[in-house]
């Protein structure tokens, strides 16, 4: 009885499906909307580009592109990987403070990698063929979690992502598409209703991957059984 309870549970609350990811991130939002709303506001911050006119100055303009891309590099991974975490928790229910956002610091070199490693190989994709490109982005898209929850290795993660991700790979990328439909909407609403919008999506990127883990395990659980 316990078991079928767990399961009962389990397909309620993480059950798979865009649209249930889209709901169980609403729901989320609503639940933890402060913490996300800063863990988002932090984000921002962090993604503004650096915006120096420095045409006039060939020396000065190349300093600061060489400055932007180690910034983009060497320190942007560790708060995005951070605010993925956050949204994590909170959907998988743990406790949450925003100063997790900072959390990659600890696994400065494993973070780091990772986003290279994940990076370039969108852009091989990308180089080939537009859609090979968006293909491996879908199939990578839960290296950030894997890192950061699991404690996993640059390689390690992205293989793991990769066998998750099998066989839900349209999941992932209509979920993007709708992904990219919630910011436009919320761009129209004023601007401010942007930062909603990036919670929504995050908070549901997070369900669906917790819906999808959660099923790999009832499947080796079943296997081993």
């Amino acid at each position: 009885m316990n078991d079928e309870l767990q399961d009962n549970v389990y397909k309620e609350d993480f059950e798979l499906g865009v649209g249930n990811a889209l709901g169980r991130g609403w729901s989320e939002m609503r639940e933890n909307f402060l913490v996300f709303l800063l863990a988002v506001l932090v984000l921002t911050v962090f993604m503004m580009p650096v915006n120096i006119d420095g045409d006039d100055h060939g020396d000065v303009s190349a300093l600061i592109g060489i400055l932007e891309t180690a910034y983009l590099v060497l320190l942007y991974p560790i708060i995005n990987y951070g605010a993925d975490m956050i949204f994590l928790r909170g959907v998988r229910g743990d406790r949450v403070e925003v100063k997790s956002i900072f959390d990659g610091f600890d696994n400065y070199v494993n973070v780091i990698l990772a986003s290279l490693l994940t990076a370039g190989l969108i852009g091989i994709g990308l180089v080939v063929f537009i859609i090979p490109g968006i293909y491996v982005a879908c199939r990578l898209a839960f290296v950030s979690y894997l890192v950061m929850d699991e404690d996993l290795d640059p390689i390690a993660a992205v293989e793991a992502s990769w066998r998750l991700t099998r066989g839900h790979t349209w999941r992932i990328f209509l979920l993007a598409i709708v992904s990219i439909f919630v910011f436009v909407l919320g761009l129209v609403l004023l601007i401010v209703g942007v930062f909603p919008a990036l919670i929504w999506i995050k908070a549901s990127f997070a369900a669906l991957y917790l819906a999808i883990t959660g099923e790999e395990e009832v499947v080796e659980t079943v296997s081993e059984d």
